[in-house]
């Protein structure tokens, strides 16, 4: 090896923003994707291979301690993608790798060995009879016999003993293969035209092209885009499904299994265990797995012949990672496609403005699905004043009533509220003290069933105060409804109804969500109470009536995508009414009827609102018009992060981005951290990144950064 490449550039999987050099090992060559154990600071750490480079004779370097792979852990158009989104979102490529890989990997364990898929009987084994076997011998020889290769799972416990001993035998043979056959099972709904037509669309595509399939609630958007990957699945090819959350992929596996086998597909999030991740990582690296469904993190699952990616409900922020790495899912999912030069579709009935401004400009191929694949029409909504109304535990009189009508005629309601807990404020009801988190600028939430005040943000907990801090009265009240009150009060007025509370403190492990939904698809008159994770994805067919018990939630928030948020969370939580042949109506409880968002609502179509809050990000200049980033920085004294923030500012390029601030986070304090952010603006993404490639080594150098934690968010969905 010659002096111009005489060490190693290794990313070590730490939140720094720097490659480290070590000294070549003696394992020969190591190509850029492997993984190494090496030295670092006190300790070992893990790191992946970037490459060769030259390194000054002088300079005594750190030997390289462990090869862990024989060949790069990631195909190298995962390689690409990571690198692209560390340096597009300007984050550390050494955690961006750690982030992308599951925990034991990056911990340093080997890749396992795919386990078989099924066993079958050795060619010799199969032209000669056995020789006096016994029973046990027997029955497993016939049963492969019969069924020529027997999926693992399917071998009876009780030949799995004699299984083994085959297998050393040498008259047993494990098959790694998936061995299914071809066709998957048709699909039990008829196509309407329009899904048709879409279907035969994504079909024909070739190479990397990226899908807007926006459909309604109910238009089938699902079957579209299980008909539109049988093709690739049938020819031996794989698909990325995507969700935005865990509740989502249960009921979607289910019907994927059902269509194209349950060998077939496997679900991959943050509630399973370690090992069993590693699990389907490593056999969808196989290719043992054609379809992988997930949240954010299976975007990097290694696929070899992946053929389409589709996003469902692209439109949720939850696609965004909110720490460490603030990476986009559904934007590094577009760069996957592009990268491998497959075709990528994303799917929903309130797409992100992004990604119909997209589709204006003739960047996405639009597809539209304008009727419910049941002929069901939508649901008629309703705006309800609550203006004098006599409000229990935030229902109206006229909302109870509809309720009532509603269960008589033996259906369900969903009543939709976005607030955990019982209440989301205490208040002293003399001198009107609200009782705040001690760690953070919120109020503590009272959740009555554990009797406890618990604050949301930061998980602080504490007893309900035995009197007022300030002015020492006892009489404390609560303000405002959370899902546990609601709860309470529809017990009252119903006590022989189901209530179902789907609810982050309802529900407790893994399966407690889907058990849940399959109880609620038992089609009995039944009351729903829910946060988000109701408000979409969810198939109820019982449910004909919705009420949204604060639509006003939203309205003015300092937070300019609140407005888009609110639209797309109300028609998504609409769309669960009336998806079979039992019509559905809406209610929309507001203080602001006349509020024009509000009144262009209640036509129930997506499209004239989401194009008057397009116009509006027009003449304001913010995304998709423009390029938006936010430099948040947090210390324990607030004069600290305002001399950060005000350094970082004056050393931005003024000719290339629009600085403003620093100006307080919408939650000033955080787990006892103080917080601001300096709004960082330009009129595209290309001068955006030329500036933060300018401007990144000077602030991040700076002296007042000492005692101070900053990130930087790059196109942010959530102004906190």
């Amino acid at each position: 090896m010659s002096d111009e490449t005489s060490c190693i550039q290794v990313a070590v999987m730490v939140p720094l923003r720097r490659v480290f050099s070590y000294a070549l090992p003696a394992e020969g060559h190591l190509q850029p994707g492997m993984r190494v154990r090496v030295p670092f600071g006190k300790g070992k750490r893990v790191g992946i291979v970037l490459g060769y480079a030259s390194c000054p004779p002088d300079v005594t370097l750190k030997a390289i301690e462990q090869v862990l792979d024989a060949h790069p852990i990631l195909p190298i158009a995962l390689q690409q993608l990571i690198h692209f989104g560390a340096a597009y979102y300007h984050h550390p490529l050494g955690d961006a790798w750690a982030t992308a890989l599951p925990t034991l990997l990056r911990q340093g364990r080997s890749l396992p060995k795919p386990t078989p898929w099924g066993y079958r009987l050795s060619a010799t084994e199969a032209q000669t009879a056995p020789r006096q076997p016994g029973k046990l011998q027997q029955a497993l020889r016939e049963l492969l016999v019969i069924t020529g290769v027997v999926p693992e799972a399917e071998i009876p416990k009780e030949l799995r003993h004699i299984l083994r001993q085959a297998i050393r035998k040498g008259w047993i043979e494990a098959v790694a293969e998936v061995t299914l056959p071809k066709q998957g099972v048709p699909s039990p709904h008829r196509l309407n035209a329009e899904q048709e037509s879409a279907v035969t669309q994504l079909r024909m595509a070739k190479g990397f092209k990226a899908w807007l399939l926006e459909g309604v609630t109910g238009s089938g958007k699902t079957e579209v885009y299980l008909e539109a990957i049988r093709p690739h699945l049938e020819s031996g090819a794989q698909a990325l499904i995507l969700v935005p959350e865990i509740g989502l992929t249960p009921q979607l596996v289910e019907r994927c299994q059902a269509r194209f086998g349950e060998h077939r597909v496997a679900a991959l999030h943050s509630a399973q265990g370690d090992g069993e991740r590693l699990r389907i990582w490593a056999a969808a690296a196989a290719g043992q797995i054609q379809v992988i469904i997930g949240t954010r993190s299976a975007l990097f699952v290694p696929l070899p012949r992946l053929a389409m990616i589709i996003v469902d409900e692209e439109h949720d922020p939850s696609f965004k990672q909110q720490n460490g790495w603030h990476y986009s899912a559904r934007d590094l999912a577009i760069q996957r496609a592009r990268l491998e030069n497959i075709p990528i579709v994303l799917g929903s009935a309130t797409p992100s403005l992004e990604s119909l401004y997209n589709a204006q400009k003739g960047r996405y191929q639009h597809l539209e699905l304008r009727q419910r694949a049941t002929s069901a029409d939508l649901p008629k909504m309703t705006i309800l004043p609550l203006r004098r109304e006599n409000l229990q535990g935030g229902i109206s009189s006229t909302l109870l009533t509809a309720c009532k009508e509603t269960l008589e005629a033996g259906n369900q309601v969903l009543l939709f509220l976005n607030r955990r807990g019982y209440a989301p404020a205490v208040l002293c009801h003399d001198c009107g003290h609200v009782v705040q988190c001690p760690r953070c600028s919120a109020p503590m939430t009272w959740h009555r069933q554990q009797e406890r005040l618990r604050c949301h943000h930061c998980s602080h907990e504490s007893r309900w105060p035995p009197a007022c801090p300030v002015c020492r009265s006892a009489v404390l009240i609560t303000v405002g409804q959370g899902t546990e009150q609601l709860e309470e009060v529809l017990r009252q007025r119903f006590p022989q109804t189901p209530i179902w509370r789907i609810d982050r403190d309802a529900l407790h492990g893994r399966d407690a969500l889907a058990t849940a939904v399959s109880d609620i698809h038992r089609n009995r008159a039944a009351i729903l109470v829910g946060t988000q994770m109701l408000a979409k994805g969810h198939h109820f067919p019982a449910v004909t009536l919705v009420g949204i018990i604060n639509t006003d939630q939203g309205l003015f928030s300092a937070d300019f995508r609140a407005p888009e948020r609110l639209l797309q969370t109300v028609l998504q939580v609409a769309g669960r009414a009336g998806r079979e042949e039992r019509p559905g109506r809406v209610i929309l409880q507001t203080h602001l009827p006349e509020h024009p968002l509000l009144q262009s609502l209640a036509q129930g179509d997506y499209r004239p609102p989401a194009q008057a809050l397009l116009d509006e990000r027009r003449a304001a200049g913010l995304p998709p018009f423009g390029a938006l980033t936010l430099l948040r920085a947090e210390a324990h004294q607030r004069c600290r992060v305002d001399e950060f923030l005000k350094a970082a500012g004056q050393c931005a390029p003024p000719a290339l981005v629009e600085i403003s601030g620093p100006t307080p986070s919408l939650m000033e304090r955080r787990a006892g951290f103080e917080r601001a952010e300096l709004w960082i603006q330009a009129p595209g993404r290309a001068q955006m990144q030329k500036a933060l490639k300018l401007w990144l080594p000077q602030f991040a150098e700076l002296h007042s950064a000492k005692n101070v934690r900053w990130t930087l968010d790059v196109d942010p969905l959530l102004i906190t």
